[in-house]
């Protein structure tokens, strides 16, 4: 099998290597192989020191915004011989039942059911670039019937996150969770709790339909260019 490199962002907390460890640790259950973590920003291996030649690169990002479209290929680009780049997770159904996973999870926490939900995204201002947080708020109302649903954003982009909250509460709703539409810990994480909610949701990285849809853009990829994978990981990621 071709080598397998999950292209992140990175960040300074110590969680954020911890959630993506698991990741990787689901990932290599589902399907028999392992990534290999490259960071574009804060930790080590950056993404050019951990490409291999031949190595099919997944973008661990929801968006399509100028890391997806500009930096990772760039990098690739320039150090990855032979390597080929996957799509991203942007808009996949997938990505719509972590988040409301993970808005379950925080409800039971604290002990509240939302009757309003804001899907917080990194945001981006490049043409494009919030597509995928807006699909995913189509597909979360979808989850969610009877409850509003409104897209904010931590940068770049508005409302804010914080705007949002405060909005749904002027609208007259009294539980207002946040469904945090990111991967990993970071300062966008940190931020959310300071947005006026009465529950957040983790990062989705490590949640079990994140592996199975990484699993699968490496395996489309990779059948792409014509590699045979071993039939238990082709069973493993078809079921994830």
């Amino acid at each position: 099998m071709r080598p397998f490199v999950l292209a992140v962002h990175g960040s300074s907390l110590p969680t954020a290597a911890a959630t993506l460890e698991r990741l990787c640790d689901a990932v290599e259950s589902l399907g028999g192989i392992r990534p290999v973590v490259g960071h574009l920003d804060h930790q080590a291996p950056s993404l050019a020191e951990a490409l291999s030649e031949g190595a099919v690169v997944v973008p661990l990002l929801l968006g399509d915004g100028y890391h997806r479209t500009v930096d990772i290929p760039a990098v690739v680009a320039e150090h990855g011989t032979g390597c080929l780049l996957a799509r991203g997770l942007s808009g996949e159904p997938a990505i719509a039942v972590a988040l409301r996973d993970r808005l379950r999870e925080a409800e039971e926490r604290a002990g509240v059911r939302a009757d309003a939900v804001v899907l917080a995204a990194a945001g981006s201002a490049r043409p494009g670039g919030n597509d995928g947080a807006l699909v995913a708020a189509r597909q979360l109302r979808l989850l969610l019937p009877g409850v509003p649903v409104r897209t904010a954003y931590c940068s770049a982009a508005e409302p804010s996150v914080a705007e949002a909250v405060a909005g749904l509460r002027g609208a007259g709703h009294r539980r207002v969770v946040v469904a945090a539409h990111l991967l990993a810990p970071g300062r966008f994480t940190l931020a959310l709790g300071l947005a006026g909610a009465d529950a957040v949701g983790s990062p989705l990285a490590d949640h079990s339909g994140v592996a199975g849809l990484v699993l699968r853009r490496y395996e489309a990829a990779a059948l792409r260019l014509g590699v045979s994978l071993s039939p238990e990981t082709t069973l493993l990621s078809e079921a994830a």
